[in-house]
């Protein structure tokens, strides 16, 4: 089972980016994935969440702009980011309580890097 975060990069204040985290591998459900995010000499926060039962949770700092969805036959979230802000450049990871063959697991993502220049 493999987690793939993917779809950062640059773009300009005000701009949209879509990041995706694919579950790969012998998946029986997707309990919950979350996204978080690393800011250079910051702790890790909480960015969305979405739970089986598709129950949403955002970041103050986020809502409004970033909308958490999921493609269940693709075991694919999307984080659907709007009008983004120099503050929200970071690496974005995407964490993972699956089902899996071996019973419920954690996964991270390797990290996607998104950067938003003013």
């Amino acid at each position: 089972v493999q987690l793939q975060a993917s779809g950062g990069g640059l773009v300009q204040a005000g701009g949209s980016l879509r990041l995706s985290c694919a579950a790969s591998g012998t998946i029986f459900s997707i309990n919950r994935i979350t996204w978080y995010r690393q800011a250079p000499g910051k702790q890790r926060e909480l960015v969305a969440l979405i739970t089986s039962s598709s129950s949403i949770n955002y970041a103050d700092s986020v809502k409004g702009r970033f909308t958490i969805s999921r493609d269940n036959a693709k075991n694919t979230v999307y984080l659907q980011m709007n009008s983004l802000k120099p503050e929200d450049t970071a690496v974005y990871y995407c964490n993972a309580l699956l089902w899996v063959a071996t019973g419920t697991r954690d996964y991270w993502g390797q990290g996607t890097l998104v950067t938003v220049s003013s």
